[in-house]
């Protein structure tokens, strides 16, 4: 009598979908996410301990540390200053504009930027600080 003997077999798992599911997972996470960089120059910006992240105005003027003034990114004099914030008024009808200056810029030519601000009829000014380290 002839036992019949089964071969064990061997069992494989096929792990090639399982890979191309988390390869897919790795692209979507990696295109839907947001990186929050400054862009333009390097600011020091100043801190506070209650920082409310607020709407993003469409409009942004920059002090650097050296007072070069940027609007939008762009170099300008701050002769034309109100002249062009007036134009971008009436062109974009932003809500307001958010200030970014250096921590260590004067504070008079702050001052003079929110006065310009002010007089080019934006209503609401937006002070940009950073949230201090605890």
């Amino acid at each position: 009598m002839r036992l019949l003997t089964k071969k064990p077999r061997k069992v494989l798992i096929s792990i090639t979908s399982l890979i191309d599911v988390v390869l897919l997972l790795l692209i979507f996470f990696m295109l839907t996410s947001s990186f929050v960089e400054q862009p333009g120059m390097k600011l020091d910006l100043p801190e506070t301990n209650s920082s409310n992240a607020g709407e993003k105005a469409e409009l942004v003027v920059t002090i650097s540390a050296d007072g070069k003034l940027f609007l939008q990114g762009n170099e300008i004099d701050i002769n034309i200053l109100e002249e062009e914030l007036r134009k971008y008024k009436s062109e974009e009808n932003p809500d307001g504009l958010v200030l970014k200056a250096d921590a260590k810029v004067e504070h008079g030519t702050v001052v003079q930027v929110m006065d310009i601000a002010k007089s080019a009829g934006l209503e609401k000014l937006i002070i940009a600080s950073k949230q201090a380290k605890k």
